[in-house]
């Protein structure tokens, strides 16, 4: 097995520095209040400078820092720009398990033979990445999970390290114990007093010695992967969520029809996809991605499922004009999606249709279907009036 762990780097405050480039100089701190009982959720490379790091308190932070600048989390933006990150990761690693906003494991194998070409790979996912989202993201290759997401975190920011096989043990030996995944709070305050302070030392442990520091079979679960072995696979999901299409431009674009036009293409692809599966959706996104690289995505979900491709388009279009009211500006991508998924089309009026006489559906009526918000969409917004 050839296995990558990639890691977005510094992902909340990247984010925060898209969205407002003068940040980008400046120690950021994504959390609460520094002056209340908030945490620090992550910090800039400039901030960390100061030794702030996840997880500490942000009074502690300002304590560090006090020209640092404090933003609050947004979520929502947040959950927009991974979910591009991860379509793009798609595109060149189609296998991939995603164990949190903006980290994950790639199963490389499947595109590389060898750990030559899995470093090609890798490097791949690094550029394509960046011209996607402008986020940089590390990369850990090896054989299996534990050394891979070890490996991740060397070279941060833009790292990329290949462990090949027949490495794994020696890669791992230095590390103080407690970089080791599994390796917590209580398992390292036993090791290091019994003197083991290395990963080295713990793949060394005789079992009785494990049995004595670690008892049952979490130590022995450790010690394999002190010494580089992990069984584990990747966890995927069999059961497809959403279908999205996107394009991007090979020219900026601003003009309206032109940008309806394109949605509903997709919009039609969208609904051949449903119509397949045997699939209807009850929820619509569009996406947007500005010229900037700025990400937002809007969404309306509906009481029915729908797998009409004019109705999808239509919805779709809304969508857009909403965001474009929200924020105009020209365009080098946009996308629509569809969630909500069931397997069968309920025997209903159509969500947004004409009346029973047959008459077509009046702009009124499509108004109304996309008046409500997905959570992303509308928090996203909120967050930045």
């Amino acid at each position: 097995m050839i296995v990558a762990h990639v890691d977005l780097d510094a992902f909340f405050a990247a984010v925060e520095e898209l969205e407002n480039p003068e940040l980008r100089t400046k120690p950021l701190v994504v959390g609460g209040d520094p002056h209340g009982r908030g945490v620090v959720a992550t910090a800039n490379y400039e901030a960390r400078k100061f030794g702030i790091h996840s997880a500490m308190s942000c009074a502690e932070a300002l304590r560090r820092c006090p020209h640092a600048v404090f933003v609050r989390s947004r979520h929502s933006l947040y959950r927009e720009y991974s979910q591009a990150v991860w379509e793009t990761i798609r595109g060149v690693v189609p296998t991939i398990e995603r164990t949190g906003i903006d980290e994950g494991y790639l199963d490389v194998g499947e595109v590389a033979s060898g750990f030559l070409q899995a470093r090609g790979v890798a490097e791949a996912v690094q550029t394509a990445v960046l011209a996607a989202t402008r986020l940089t993201c590390s990369l850990g290759v090896s054989t299996s999970k534990v050394v891979a997401k070890v490996a991740s975190d060397l070279r941060k920011p833009r790292g990329l390290t290949v462990v090949p096989a027949g490495t794994e043990a020696a890669f791992l030996a230095p590390f103080d114990v407690r970089r080791l995944p599994g390796v917590g709070p209580k398992a390292e305050e036993r090791l290091i007093a019994a003197g083991v302070t290395t990963v080295g030392g713990l793949a060394a442990l005789d079992d009785s010695d494990l049995r004595r520091l670690i008892p049952g079979s979490v130590g022995t679960l450790l010690r394999d992967r002190a010494r580089g072995v992990d069984p584990r696979e990747l966890e995927l999901s069999s059961e497809r969520i959403s279908i999205s299409v996107e394009n991007t431009f090979e020219r900026d674009l601003l003009d309206r029809d032109l940008l309806h036009d394109e949605l509903r293409r997709m919009a039609a692809r969208v609904a051949e996809h449903l119509s397949e599966s045997g699939r209807t959706a009850r929820t619509v996104t569009t996406k947007l991605r500005y010229t900037d690289f700025s990400i937002r995505s809007r969404s309306t979900s509906l009481r029915i499922g729908i797998d009409d491709s004019a109705e999808i388009g239509e919805l779709a279009c809304a969508l857009l004009d909403r965001a474009l009211q929200d924020r105009p500006g020209a365009l080098r991508l946009v996308g629509v999606g569809v969630s909500g998924l069931s397997d069968f089309r309920q025997l209903a009026f159509p969500a947004v249709s004409g009346d029973a006489a047959g008459h077509p559906p009046s702009e009124g009526s499509i108004a109304r279907a996309s008046a409500v918000d997905s959570r992303a969409g509308g928090a996203s917004r909120s967050a930045r009036t």
